[in-house]
């Protein structure tokens, strides 16, 4: 399935429906008097989260959404049908943002959650409306309103518990799929990865969500690389995760870009809790293992796990460090609290 997290949607509600002009013809009733009925509502467009998706690519391929409109009213005090809504179904995580790409109208970030995104037209009065004591027999009727038409863009940002970042060719995907469900595209060149991944993990009767992104690189917040383009999708992640290569031979540099690019970024990446690990301990011998552990726990100024996800060494007790920090996102499926915010 192919991954998209930037859609554009153009979307119309429904018109109202016009109120009839209609009296009533009755034989042996002189005087029959108005009975035209009111139109009926527009339909309206939501959007709603829905559990099971995690791409836009449905709204590549339709862009489109008109709701239905009203029906006229009749006579006889006939009221015309309301128009059929329409429901943008999109994966949970999404932000709905308006035509400058900036103002955010709505964040679903819950199954079930539903917004209003374009109210229907009320349909219009019918003449009977306009009965009055000096005018029994008006021949007006009002039209329905017209629908609402907006052009939207659909913003997608994975929900995950841990981020997983670091340069390219760090061994994320080869994490990912050694750790958990996912079956991630694993190559020896950087840029393998070219979108998000998700993968399920298990540890000591716990899971969580990881979320692989593609490498970063000096001036991804700039644009260079592609990595840049996905970090929204860590934004909502509780804890980032930062896979450094033991076998480059300037581990500390390393670590320091891929931090500077957190922290030009923004949305609090920077500061978010983070866990830092060695990957690919198993391609060098013991001194060079320390030497390099030790280079990047003076650069970090934290501990740093040493593992290697080709062989597993290392992975689960990097797993359990983990598990603190996913606590609150438990209690936050309990309906305890709220994902991430910086």
């Amino acid at each position: 399935m192919k991954f998209l997290d930037l859609a554009k949607v153009y979307i119309r509600s429904g018109a109202g429906g016009a109120g009839a002009v209609s009296f009533r013809r009755e034989k042996f009733i002189e005087f029959g008097g108005p009975d035209g009925g009111d139109g009926g509502h527009g339909g309206s467009v939501h959007a709603e989260a829905v559990e099971g998706l995690n791409t836009l690519i449905d709204f590549r391929y339709q862009q489109h959404f008109f709701a239905g409109n009203g029906q006229g009213g009749m006579g006889r005090q006939r009221t015309g049908r309301n128009g059929a809504d329409i429901v943008l179904k999109v994966p949970v995580g999404t932000e709905i943002l308006d035509e400058d790409q900036e103002t955010v109208i709505a964040d679903l970030t819950r199954p079930g959650e539903r917004v209003l995104l374009a109210g229907g037209g009320n349909g219009g009065f019918g003449n009977l409306r306009f009965k009055t004591a000096t005018n029994q027999a008006p021949r007006r009727a009002n039209p329905g309103q017209p629908g609402v038409e907006r052009t939207l863009w659909l913003r997608l940002k994975l929900i995950a518990d841990v981020g997983l970042v670091g340069l390219p060719n760090a061994g994320k995907s080869t994490f990912l799929a050694a750790t958990s469900n996912a079956r991630p595209k694993i190559a020896d060149y950087p840029f393998t990865t070219l979108h998000p991944n998700l993968g399920v993990v298990a540890v000591d009767g716990a899971e969580f969500v990881i979320a692989d992104i593609p490498g970063l690189i000096e001036g991804a917040h700039m644009g260079r690389g592609i990595g840049d383009r996905f970090l929204g999708h860590v934004e909502r992640c509780r804890v980032l995760l930062h896979l450094v290569d033991a076998t480059s031979d300037r581990v500390a540099q390393d670590y320091r870009v891929v931090l500077q690019e957190l922290a030009a970024y923004g949305a609090g990446l920077a500061a978010r809790p983070r866990i830092i690990a060695l990957n690919k301990i198993d391609a060098l011998d013991a001194g060079a293992r320390a030497e390099a552990q030790a280079a990047l726990e003076a650069a970090s100024g934290q501990a740093v796990f040493a593992i290697s996800a080709a062989s597993g060494e290392g992975i689960r007790d990097l797993l359990r460090a983990l598990r603190p920090h996913i606590r609150p996102a438990e209690r936050e499926q309990a309906g305890e609290d709220h994902p991430w915010q910086p």
